[in-house]
């Protein structure tokens, strides 16, 4: 499905895939589809997707090997008029299917081209890992097994039969400004001079504007209003949902209250621009937050700038 929107387009978002929901309560039907020889498999092994010439890998039932579970097979939908499943190949690998060096790991997924094929492969990967963590029931323990072709996972024990639907975590990410200066953060683990936007994930209990001004203040002690929507975008990284502000500053001075930062810093566009810093990868919605930020002014657009990092 398409739409029009005011927010930011981000990638992984949307994407291709007639996820043709009705289909999913039908066995009969999904065990034809799953022998039709026009069928497709999006293989995750190890959290890693299949990336060939800058594109998704579609794999026939006969080229997945024998390491996978055939009643654990996820139903995305179709595609170019396919039948497309989603499904985790276990350790080891078959010797009939792809090897190691066939996957990608996720930056990856980050560097590819078009949105569609990332929107396809963060929908596959995403399920797949979404079922891979609910095997056991999370009340009583028991073994879960897949219903509505994967999308629900039902515990085998009669006196709990609890049923589980995919989820996703909700996490802000937020630009904090304060005039012509932007509020940057490092983590301990990036690369010295990689920074980016400001990000950690909602409480229980709590509106998508506290969590931000909750965890700006917590990381950098900066207390902040006038919080606005940008966008949202799937991050299979592996199940959030990141959802885009920008804030103005209410105060300036930082300190790295939890440690979740190893610095942070006010940055101007001049600096940005003269590469004092290291940004998030082009598609990530943490440069899209500094790129509709920066770019209102008279120098050159921030993506022509060539200060995108890899993701790691």
């Amino acid at each position: 499905m398409r739409y029009k929107t005011d927010s930011l387009k981000t990638f992984f978002s949307t994407g291709p895939v007639d996820r043709r929901s009705h289909l999913r309560g039908d066995p009969g039907e999904l065990e034809t589809m799953l022998n039709h020889g026009d069928t497709r498999f999006v293989a995750i092994w190890q959290s890693r997707c299949m990336i060939q010439d800058e594109a998704p890998v579609l794999l026939q039932q006969s080229a997945l090997g024998d390491t996978w579970r055939r009643e654990l097979a996820i139903y995305l939908g179709t595609l170019s008029g396919s039948h497309l499943f989603a499904v985790a190949l276990d350790d080891p690998l078959s010797s009939h299917g792809p090897g190691e060096s066939a996957f990608d790991n996720h930056g990856r997924l980050l560097s590819l081209e078009s949105e569609d094929d990332g929107a396809l492969l963060a929908y596959a990967k995403g399920m797949v890992e979404w079922q891979q963590r609910h095997l056991y029931c999370g009340l009583c323990g028991s073994a879960n097994q897949p219903e509505q072709s994967g999308f629900v996972m039902v515990c085998q024990n009669n006196d709990c039969a609890h049923r589980c639907f995919p989820r996703v975590d909700p996490a802000i990410i937020v630009l904090v400004t304060d005039g012509d200066k932007c509020l940057l953060g490092r983590q301990a683990r990036w690369p010295e001079g990689r920074f980016s936007t400001i990000a950690g994930f909602v409480e229980p209990g709590e509106s998508m504007e506290d969590a931000v001004c909750r965890e700006v203040f917590e990381e950098t002690n900066v207390s902040v209003g006038d919080v606005s929507y940008l966008g949202s975008q799937p991050w299979p990284f592996p199940a959030a949902m990141m959802v885009g502000f920008h804030a103005k500053a209410l105060s300036t001075k930082i300190a790295l209250n939890d440690a979740e930062l190893a610095e942070a810093g006010w940055y101007t566009r001049e600096q940005i621009a003269a590469g004092a810093v290291k940004l998030p990868p082009v598609n990530s919605i943490a440069f899209q937050l500094i790129e509709a930020w920066f770019d209102s002014w008279d120098g050159p657009p921030l993506v022509s700038l060539d200060l995108s990092s890899q993701f790691k």
